[in-house]
């Protein structure tokens, strides 16, 4: 227990972050869990889940210098784009396509982030284009004397594409300030890892491009965190790039399109639900006195209002004119 109770402070983390870390990660289950009724309500056209990787996404997120710092996620990372700072609504503005989605005005299809405010890089269709985008920043970065730090995210399915190869060998030649982070869910849609990747394992690629890599268990954010603070450092101490593979669980089928009940079994997502890692940091918490019964009861009405809020609002947001469908591909007079 005495290991337990030690175990953030050891980090460097208060009380308040860790219980801002549940916070977040919960808010990520729900707005998923909202997202999956809507679309089965036929409200919304596509769902791609995070539930299973939010231990990953807030753990890193929250190693991050999130005032400076920039991010390129994959499409999963709702808990990424929620440490970033983005709100609760614009993700269902997001999903619902609407005018004042800040992503794209909902021209991009769900799980396609982008908001330049808070340094969350626009993402695009064709897995792992990311990576190449997150190592240019970090030259940028680099260039401009910019003490920022680049943070990128894809699945190890991706990992197979030649932008995965292509980027971190770049950013290893030039000993950039990149984090690249594979949150490795086991599954590329239906191909199991053991199908997609010889090595045996992703991290272990990071010593071909002159990096170190890290394997991880991507279902506990404090060690997530731990690894990535630990990537932050060298990265903001000019000792170049890391790769991180955080092993996670996709507790749902790939996307909302998808049958995952054709390739695996019940037994495999009963396991998976066993270890929920929101619910295993949920049970850490309170085991150490951080978070007591009624203080998470009272956490949950708050976060099941704000996404009932949400919803509501985004629903009912106007869409876009039809005359805007052009708006941002042509230059327009003015310059506006």
């Amino acid at each position: 227990m005495a290991q337990k109770k030690n175990r953030h402070k050891e980090l460097g983390l208060s009380d308040e972050q860790v219980i801002d870390m549940y916070r977040t990660m919960l808010l990520a289950r729900k707005v998923d869990e909202r997202m999956w009724l809507l679309n089965r309500a036929g409200k919304i056209p596509f769902v791609i889940s995070c539930q299973g990787q939010e231990a990953a996404q807030v753990g890193a997120s929250f190693a991050l210098n999130r005032d400076v710092d920039y991010v390129a996620p994959y499409y999963r990372d709702v808990g990424v784009v929620l440490a970033f700072g983005m709100t609760t609504k614009e993700l269902f503005l997001h999903a619902f396509a609407k005018a004042d989605d800040p992503n794209s005005g909902g021209r991009q299809m769900p799980g396609h982030f982008g908001q330049k405010k808070n340094r969350i890089l626009t993402g695009s269709s064709p897995v792992t284009t990311q990576l190449p985008h997150a190592v240019g920043v970090a030259l940028a970065a680099r260039m401009d004397k910019n003490p920022a730090v680049s943070f990128v995210t894809l699945g190890e399915g991706s990992s197979n594409q030649g932008d995965f190869h292509e980027g971190l060998n770049f950013a290893g030649v030039h000993k950039l300030p990149v984090i690249t982070m594979v949150e490795n869910n086991k599954y590329a849609i239906s191909v199991p890892l053991e199908k997609q990747v010889a090595s045996e394992s992703v991290a272990i690629r990071g010593s071909s491009y002159g990096m170190p890599g890290h394997q991880v268990n991507g279902n506990d954010p404090l060690e997530v965190y731990k690894v990535v603070k630990e990537a932050h450092e060298r990265a903001t101490n000019g000792e170049g790039p890391t790769l991180i593979e955080a092993m996670t669980d996709r507790m749902t089928a790939h996307s909302s399109d998808d049958n995952d009940k054709a390739y695996r079994d019940a037994e495999e997502i009963e396991e998976m639900k066993k270890n929920d890692n929101v619910l295993a940091f949920g049970r850490y918490l309170k085991e150490v006195g951080v978070l007591t019964e009624e203080a998470e009861e009272k956490l949950m009405k708050e976060l099941d209002d704000e996404v009932n809020k949400a919803t509501d609002e985004a629903e009912n947001a106007p869409y876009a004119e039809p005359e805007h469908a052009l708006k941002y591909v042509y230059a327009e007079e003015g310059g506006k």
